[in-house]
């Protein structure tokens, strides 16, 4: 068995790398520790780099099709890990979730239409519905014993005349896990009301032991036939550049709607890496996977040891899925704007603003990228106590 590194420091300045080579461009200095991007900085896999090499012994790069090999790996994959049995026939192709929820939008909505989110939430999910013309139904979410929870009342109250709900599950910005239950009263709700799921389990593969992720689709036959599941390689086997993601639809006319509606876009034909390193990963990706997801639990322990021992009044929510932690420093009694700017230009480390995933209502909190070495992510939290207890 190959034991592999995630102590190593990857050196990524100078590669038009968003998460370090915009750092100039959006906070005016380089000298910053980023732990905002949810990309992480440990080494792409050795098995997709190898299987990229080798397709490029073959000296053209013409239109490319999904391989057999790519749709075996993809569905063994999804059954293997969620207990989802499908074939090639209810997936697609799609370049990325992002551009999949904006899709959806289109292809099942109108301008003027009530698009339904808990908050916080990964801050496409807002803008999206915004810029295109819909109207933007926010859910607030409760935290109950540290980690976030559905506030069923508000949500049932909201969701009536909404025509869409886009799902962070596992949850983004804090990987919660929403278990059976949860999602089935989603369900329930949602078929009630009429309004179809989109549930966005990027995370999923990053589910940390010995928590389990629940794919929607799975909780009831209702879920399954009311609900479009987007999925991806790309946080899991830190390959987000390649754009290769994956749609899930087990309701034959929304498929044939949605799939339809992809495929006259012209979005279906994806890249020869995106296939290439897709298939890969998921045919090879077990070992490296169990060994990348021990790594972060060891950085979700370093977290919460270190600020129990150095910032007892932050309170966290700390991932049960995902390398993205949620910081909430209002104990401290620190203006939002001037908290911020200490970050950047004391500590020198930048965090997603809370803002962002919700308005100001989350203007004391901040999401902590924890995929990285255990050295960087030390030294960053380092930084940030500092110029907290100073």
């Amino acid at each position: 068995m190959k034991k592999y590194n995630f102590d190593e420091i990857i050196g990524r300045k100078g590669s038009d790398c968003f998460k370090w080579d915009a750092l100039p461009s959006m906070y005016g200095r380089d000298d910053l520790t980023p732990m905002w991007v949810a990309d992480m900085d440990f080494r792409s896999p050795d098995f997709v780099f190898d299987a990229i090499r080798h397709r490029c012994n073959h000296e053209v790069l013409g239109y490319t099709m999904p391989s057999e090999g790519y749709w075996n790996a993809v569905t063994s994959w999804l059954h293997k890990h969620y207990e989802i049995n499908t074939t090639k026939e209810s997936l697609h192709f799609i370049p990325g979730i992002v551009a999949g929820i904006a899709y959806t939008l289109l292809c099942f909505t109108q301008q003027g239409d009530k698009v339904l989110v808990t908050t916080p939430v990964y801050p496409p999910f807002l803008n999206l519905p915004n810029e295109s013309g819909r109207e933007l139904v926010c859910s607030p979410l409760r935290i109950i014993d540290g980690r976030f929870a559905v506030d069923f009342d508000d949500f049932e109250r909201k969701a009536r005349g909404c025509k869409l709900f886009i799902m962070s599950n596992p949850h983004n910005p804090a990987g919660t896990i929403w278990g059976r239950e949860t999602l089935a009263r989603i369900a329930d709700i949602c078929e009630r009301n009429g309004i179809l799921v989109v549930s966005d389990e990027i995370h999923a593969d990053l589910t940390l032991p010995p928590h389990k992720h629940q794919s929607f689709s799975t909780v009831s036959p209702s879920a399954a036939d009311n609900s479009l599941t987007f999925m991806a390689p790309s946080k899991t086997f830190n390959i987000a550049g390649l754009g290769s993601s994956i749609c899930y639809v087990a309701n034959e006319a929304i498929r044939k709607r949605f799939f339809g509606w992809l495929d006259a876009l012209g979005v279906a034909g994806g890249n020869i890496f995106a296939f290439t390193a897709a298939e890969a990963a998921f045919a090879n990706g077990e070992e490296w996977l169990a060994q990348m997801l021990d790594y972060l639990n060891g950085n979700v322990a370093l977290l919460k040891d270190f600020l129990a021992a150095k910032m007892p009044k932050v309170k966290p929510v700390l991932p049960e899925a995902s390398y993205l932690a949620w910081l909430d420093f209002s104990a401290y009694g620190i203006d939002h704007k001037v908290l911020a700017d200490r970050f950047i230009n004391e500590a020198k480390v930048v965090m997603n603003d809370g803002t962002t995933f919700g308005g100001e209502a989350f203007s004391c909190c901040f999401r902590l990228n924890l995929g990285c070495p255990h050295a960087m992510l030390k030294e960053a939290l380092e930084n940030i106590a500092s110029v907290i207890n100073s």
